[in-house]
C-alpha cells in the first residue's frame, strides 16, 4: 500500500485517472443496489412525454430527452453498461491474449500457424469486423462484450508474443529446461510472470478501446439495445437534436470522454512505473 501511494504521489496523471476511473466505478456501482433511485433521481426507462425536451434544470439536471426521459439517470446508468463492458473486455482478453500469446511464441510450429490466422483478423478495421460480428450474432449486452474480445484478443496475443519470443532466450529459462522442467511448468513459473508488466499496460489500451468500441455500436444501433442505458445509443438518440438540444447528447458524451481520458491516463501511468526504463528517468 506504500508503495502504491508513493507510486500516485510522483505521477499526478495516473493519480487523476485513477481518481476519475474510481467515482465512474462508484457510480456504476451504486446504478445496481437499492439506492440508486436516491443518487439517480429518476427511473432511466420512465416516459414523460409531457416533460419531453425539456433543458437542464433543477428538476432535470441534464434535461429531458424526446420520449421525456431523464438524461441525468440515464447517463449515470449508462456508466455502468460501459465499465461492465470494458472490464469484462480487459479480464477475457488479457487472459485468452496471454494464454495463446505464451504458447505460440515459446512454440516455434504453432507460431507460424496461430500468428498468421491473427495477423488476418487485425488486417481487418476494427469497428468493421465488429460491425459485421454483431450483424451475424446478433444485438445483445452479451455479444457486444464477445465481440470486442473477438476483435481485441489478436493484439494481446501479439503483445505476449513479442515478449516471449526474447524471454525464451534467456538464461533462466535454459537452466529450467537443461534441468528438466516440463514445458508448461517453464511457460507459466519461469516465462508468463515476466509477461506481466508490458499486459497490465496494454490492458489498459483494451478497456478504453472496448468503451469507444461499444460507444461507437450503440451510437450506430447495432451494440447495446435502445432499452438499455448506454453512452453510445443516448448519444445516438440526440444526433437528431444536437444543434437545439445540445444536451442529449453532450453530457453522455462527456461522460464517455473522461472515462476514456482516465483509462489512458492510467495506461501512461502504469507505463511509468513498471517500465524499468522509464522508472529510472523519472
Amino acid at each position: 500500500m506504500r508503495g502504491t501511494g508513493r507510486a500516485l504521489r510522483k505521477n499526478p496523471n495516473l493519480l487523476a485517472g485513477t481518481v476519475i476511473l474510481t467515482i465512474m466505478a462508484l457510480i456504476a456501482i451504486i446504478t445496481v443496489t437499492p439506492g440508486a433511485r436516491l443518487v439517480a433521481r429518476y427511473d432511466p426507462q420512465a416516459l414523460a412525454v409531457v416533460h419531453r425536451l425539456e433543458q437542464p434544470s433543477a428538476s432535470h439536471w441534464f434535461g429531458t430527452d424526446r420520449l421525456g426521459r431523464d438524461i441525468y439517470a440515464r447517463t449515470l446508468h449508462g456508466a455502468k453498461v460501459s465499465l461492465v463492458v470494458a472490464v469484462s473486455v480487459a479480464l477475457s482478453v488479457t487472459v485468452i491474449g496471454m494464454t495463446i500469446g505464451i504458447t505460440v511464441g515459446y512454440n516455434r510450429t504453432a507460431d507460424n500457424l496461430v500468428m498468421r490466422v491473427m495477423d488476418g483478423m487485425m488486417s481487418f478495421p476494427t469497428l468493421v469486423l465488429a460491425l459485421a460480428l454483431v450483424a451475424t450474432l446478433g444485438s445483445s449486452l452479451f455479444n457486444v462484450v464477445l465481440v470486442i474480445c473477438i476483435v481485441d484478443t489478436p493484439g494481446m496475443t501479439r503483445v505476449v508474443r513479442g515478449v516471449v519470443l526474447s524471454l525464451r532466450e534467456r538464461s533462466y529459462v535454459e537452466s529450467a529446461r537443461a534441468i528438466g522442467a516440463s514445458m508448461p511448468r517453464v511457460l507459466f513459473r519461469h516465462i508468463a510472470p515476466n509477461t506481466l508488466a508490458p499486459v497490465i499496460i496494454q490492458a489498459s489500451v483494451f478497456f478504453a478501446g472496448a468503451i469507444l468500441t461499444e460507444a461507437a455500436l450503440g451510437f450506430l444501433g447495432v451494440g447495446t439495445p435502445e432499452y438499455i442505458p448506454s453512452w453510445g445509443n443516448i448519444i445516438s438518440a440526440g444526433r437528431e437534436y444536437v444543434t437545439i438540444n445540445f444536451w442529449i447528447s453532450f453530457f453522455p458524451g462527456l461522460f464517455l470522454a473522461l472515462t476514456v481520458l482516465a483509462a489512458n491516463l492510467v495506461g501512461d501511468g502504469l507505463r511509468d512505473v513498471l517500465d524499468p526504463r522509464l522508472r529510472g528517468a523519472t
